[in-house]
């Protein structure tokens, strides 16, 4: 009974250390702020907001730095694109944590340009689900909006 009474006792000392020890939990609702415009406003929406072990990206158009759409699809995918990853960055996460985005076309028919600079940001065959629709208006008269969700559960 004895020994028993150790066991029991080495245990609950054992889970009470590796409790103190574990990181602090995160909160059940995590937001990452919109980066600021160039006139010092800050957009209606975050970024990202992780809930549990996904990850919710606001819609991203290719708006610049400079606060600007550049011209033409390709140029506005590889921007939204690149804008898509510093969120990831900024929540410790990359493209292949990526498991499924949503594309807005303002035109269908820019469809395939889209894809030629999308595929490439995902690992080799590793691409996410993806829905795809022709949107009437998009915010700022951008050519695309793209959406996505990432584990994050890591």
């Amino acid at each position: 009974m004895k020994l028993l009474a150790t066991a029991i006792a080495t245990g609950l000392l054992a889970m009470i250390a590796v409790s103190a020890d574990a990181a602090p939990a995160r909160s059940a609702v995590e937001r990452f702020p919109a980066p600021a415009r160039p006139d010092g406003s800050a957009p209606p929406f975050s970024s990202a907001v992780r809930i549990g072990d996904v990850l919710y990206l606001s819609g991203q158009i290719g708006l610049g730095p400079d606060g600007k759409l550049p011209d033409g699809i390709a140029a506005q995918s590889k921007q939204a694109l690149d804008n898509i990853g510093a969120v990831l960055k900024q929540a410790g996460l990359s493209y292949a944590d990526v498991f499924h985005c949503t594309a807005f076309l303002s035109d269908m028919a820019n469809w395939p340009a889209f894809n030629t600079v999308y595929v490439p940001y995902f690992p080799a065959g590793k691409l996410p689900a993806r829905s795809a629709f022709g949107a009437n208006g998009l915010a700022l008269g951008a050519l695309l909006e793209l959406e996505c969700q990432a584990y994050a559960g890591k």
